[in-house]
C-alpha cells in the first residue's frame, strides 16, 4: 500500500499537511505518529508515542506488517522555548537543562525517527524523507549569533541528515533526504517573537504544508546525488 509516514503528527504544520494530503494523496495510508493524541479518521492510522526506540519499534512492525510501500516521510518534531527558557542573547543565558531538552527534540529524535524506517528502505523505494530543520541551523549564514542552543540542535540534525544520506546512497540509492526551512510560521513556536516579523514573511500553516508538499512530494527536481537538499520554504538552497 502507498503509504506517507508523518511524526510529530499533533504540530500544527503537521495537522495543515495531514488536511493538505487528504485532499491530494486520497488514495495513500498515512501513518501519523505523535506523543499526544490527534483525531484520526479514514486512511490515517495513528500511533502514541514516547519516541524511544522501543517506542517507534512499533511503528516499523505496522509497517512491516503491511508490506507498506514508503513514498514520503516528514518529521516534524521540533522545540524552541519552553515554559522557562526562551533562546540565548548571551553566553550567561546558556542552561544545560534547556539545552539538552532542545537537542533531545531537534537533533535525537528525529534521527531516532530517520533510524525506525530504515528496515523499510531499499534500493527500490522511491521516497523523500524530510526533517523540518531552520535557516539559523547553518553556520555559513550566522551573521547574528545568539540562539546557541536552537542553532546548535539544528546544525547537529543537518549534520546528521547529510551523514546518513552518504548510508542511504549505498542501501537505498532512491531514497532522498531533505532539511526543510519553513520559515517563520503562525505557531505557538513563533509566538513569541512574530512582532520582529517583517510584513508578508509570517506564514500560515496551510501555506506551509502546501509548499512542504510541493517541493518534497514527487518534486522532480530532488536530485539523486547522495547529499540531503537543504531548502527554504521557496524552494532555494540553504548554505551549509
Amino acid at each position: 500500500m502507498k503509504t506517507i509516514v508523518l511524526f510529530g503528527a499533533s504540530s500544527t504544520i503537521a495537522n495543515a499537511y495531514i488536511e493538505h494530503l487528504q485532499i491530494n494523496t486520497p488514495t495513500h495510508q498515512v501513518v501519523c505518529i505523535s506523543s499526544k493524541s490527534i483525531e484520526s479518521e479514514g486512511s490515517i492510522v495513528h500511533f502514541q508515542t514516547d519516541y524511544t526506540t522501543q517506542s517507534l519499534a512499533r511503528v516499523t512492525a505496522y509497517l512491516k506488517e503491511q508490506n507498506a510501500n514508503i513514498q514520503q516521510v516528514v518529521i516534524f518534531n521540533g522545540t524552541l522555548h519552553n515554559k522557562t527558557h526562551m533562546p540565548e542573547k548571551k553566553l550567561e543565558d546558556i542552561d544545560a537543562e534547556y539545552f539538552n531538552q532542545l537537542l533531545n527534540s531537534n537533533t535525537l529524535t528525529p534521527l531516532l525517527c530517520l533510524q525506525s524506517i530504515l528496515p523499510l528502505l531499499t534500493h527500490k523505494t522511491q521516497c523523500t524523507i524530510t526533517a523540518l530543520s531552520a535557516r539559523v541551523g547553518s553556520i555559513n549564514d550566522n551573521k547574528l549569533g545568539g540562539w546557541y542552543t536552537y542553532r546548535a540542535s539544528k546544525a547537529a540534525l543537518n549534520m546528521l541528515f547529510k551523514t546518513a544520506a552518504v548510508e542511504l546512497a549505498r542501501r537505498a540509492k532512491n531514497t532522498k533526504l531533505v532539511l526543510f526551512h519553513p520559515g517563520t510560521t503562525d505557531t505557538a513556536l513563533s509566538k513569541p517573537f512574530q512582532k520582529n516579523v517583517p510584513a508578508g514573511k509570517l506564514f500560515t500553516a496551510e501555506f506551509v504544508a502546501k509548499q512542504l508538499f510541493t517541493l518534497t512530494f514527487n518534486n522532480p527536481h530532488l536530485e539523486l546525488n547522495g547529499e540531503p537538499a537543504y531548502l527554504d520554504w521557496q524552494g532555494e538552497t540553504i548554505p551549509w
